[in-house]
């Protein structure tokens, strides 16, 4: 537990919206999904729900990172978000962090290696940041790659199974707020609210719910309520 650094991120679309696009990034975004909306669904329609999703046409507005710190009766979990509108000062702040503080850590994410991991990798080239070495996969023999999956843990070789944080935490018996956001609403709640804090304050959430059920997985019991120590 001492080597592991919890990870969510939340991201939105890069415009508001799909006619904010110019003519060729609309015929660009058209390619990309017509797979995914297949003949039902126009393109403009599908771009609100997905584009934040799609690293092409996304960004990062939030990371949040979780570590655990002592252990028995002082143990700590540290929760530090880095948000921001300007997407280059989060990745360059993180790619810092993960280098100087937390270069021997292994990174954990809940679909981290569909989601949380290609998607920072791929926003930091287009960036022009550095990628760190935990996201500098080029060359490495998997045991080399320092990251984990809660999703994959669970699948125990079910390479077909999706299963969502927030049913593994009902399903853990593990509590989770409702009394706020979902990822559905992040791009409004960004682009509507502008309420970047709001976005943060829900992707910790998920980190401590994500450092839950990986110690669920240990067969630990979760960590308490008086344990998390938020912004540091």
């Amino acid at each position: 537990m001492q080597n592991v650094l919890f990870l969510d991120i939340e991201t939105v679309s890069l415009q508001p919206k799909y006619n904010d696009l110019s003519e060729e990034w609309q015929n660009l975004w058209a390619e990309k999904t017509k797979w995914q909306r297949g003949d039902d669904i126009e393109a403009d329609e599908f771009y609100e729900d997905r584009a934040g999703i799609l690293a092409e046409f996304g960004k990062v507005v939030c990371v949040s990172l979780g570590y655990f710190r002592g252990t028995g009766a002082g143990r700590e979990f540290r929760v530090k978000s880095l948000y921001n509108h300007d997407e280059a000062t989060i990745l360059s702040e993180l790619s810092l962090l993960l280098n100087e503080h937390f270069s021997q850590y292994f990174l954990c994410a809940h679909n981290g290696k569909e989601f949380d991991f290609p998607y920072l990798g791929r926003r930091m080239v287009v960036n022009k940041i550095a990628l760190p070495g935990h996201l500098d996969l080029a060359g490495k023999k998997p045991w080399e790659v320092q990251h984990i999956d809660t999703m994959e843990l669970w699948k125990f070789g079910d390479r077909k199974s999706f299963t969502s944080l927030k049913l593994l935490a009902a399903l853990f018996d593990i509590p989770t707020p409702k009394d706020d956001i979902d990822g559905s609403m992040v791009g409004t709640v960004y682009w509507n609210d502008n309420d970047l804090e709001r976005i943060a304050r829900y992707c910790e959430k998920d980190v401590i719910t994500l450092a839950r059920v990986w110690q669920r997985l240990r067969g630990e019991e979760p960590l308490a309520d008086n344990e998390v120590v938020l912004g540091n």
